[in-house]
């Protein structure tokens, strides 16, 4: 059908048209809200590199869970920032460390709120890495020890979903074993399936107080040049017994999204990390965008891609939004 019997524009005429035939949409539900708790009292201090993001200390935290919930985002996905830190990063895994009190009061405040945990080492360990270090280099299968811990740690405080995004080698298997030794058989891990060596990670690094004192994470995270790799790492950590697999970063990611989705009928989230959160920011500052806008299309762009749930700075604006 060619012009001028087909012509697409007339169902452009009108935003009601355009609503009628609209193949794609968001919704608030698609949401999870990344928040980081720090020890101490009275604290909310902005990320400079992050426009609108706070690290909380827990009476503050509790509060604004509860305001995201509030806009009925369902979920929210925890980072902690402890006093202390260690090379083997002891506070992950203390039953009374900041994570596990930050679960247990947002459950105790909000219950019906979906409270996501973050695996991992690299805000806990003194060297900023994502596992415990020898000879210059993360020990893979020594580390999955304490990811377990850390991970039934979570279960145990009332964590609703864990996710572990360390990328060490048979992580998943190793938490799932280690939930289910302890009863915590319905606890859903959420796994950073692909998760790239990115440089969007700056300014959450900055927010987690968790960039590396030496080197870099490219020998665990993935390479950026590798698609085929995507494929054969998310098909380990659902034979190991991921529940949701995610693809982190997601903007110049946007293929391995569509193929994930073409390839597997798992849920799949994607991470709207915080680079681009912050390019979005710092261009609508400068007024070269409509930062509004280009924040919506961006959320657009991961669900037209596949993704089921979208983790995203941008939620508690989104939500606003999405509510007019």
């Amino acid at each position: 059908m060619y012009f001028p019997a087909y012509r697409g524009r007339r169902l452009r005429k009108t935003e009601k048209l355009r609503s009628l035939v609209r193949e794609t949409s968001v919704s608030v539900n698609d949401l999870v809200y990344p928040m980081f708790v720090i020890e101490g009292k009275n604290i909310k201090n902005e990320v400079k590199s992050m426009p609108g993001v706070f690290q909380l200390s827990l009476e503050n935290f509790v509060k604004e869970a509860q305001d995201v919930y509030a806009l009925g985002i369902p979920a929210i996905l925890i980072f902690g920032i402890p006093k202390k830190k260690d090379e083997v990063g002891s506070e992950a895994y203390n039953p009374n460390g900041i994570v596990q009190q930050a679960v247990r009061k947002v459950k105790a405040a909000c219950p019906d709120l979906i409270v996501i945990t973050d695996v991992c080492l690299c805000e806990f360990t003194s060297h900023g890495h994502c596992g415990i270090i020898a000879d210059g280099d993360v020990v893979n299968d020594d580390t999955l020890e304490l990811l377990a811990e850390e991970a039934v740690s979570h279960a145990a405080a009332g964590a609703d979903i864990v996710a572990p995004s360390d990328m060490m080698d048979g992580r998943v298997l190793a938490i799932r074993a280690a939930l289910d030794e302890e009863g915590f058989y319905d606890i859903p891990i959420m796994s950073y399936a692909a998760k790239y060596a990115s440089a969007y990670y700056g300014p959450f690094r900055d927010a987690a107080e968790s960039a590396p004192t030496f080197g870099d994470r490219r020998s665990y995270q993935m390479d950026p040049a590798n698609t085929r790799e995507a494929m054969r790492e998310v098909a380990l950590d659902i034979e190991e017994g991921a529940d949701i697999v995610m693809v982190k970063p997601g903007l110049p990611y946007l293929d391995i999204l569509a193929n994930l989705r073409a390839e597997y009928d798992l849920p799949l989230a994607v991470y709207n990390v915080s680079g681009e959160y912050s390019m979005v920011k710092a261009a609508a500052k400068l007024g070269y965008i409509d930062g509004e806008r280009v924040m919506m299309e961006t959320l657009l762009s991961f669900k037209r891609a596949g993704a089921d749930i979208i983790i995203t700075y941008f939620a508690k604006e989104a939500a606003k939004v999405l509510r007019r």
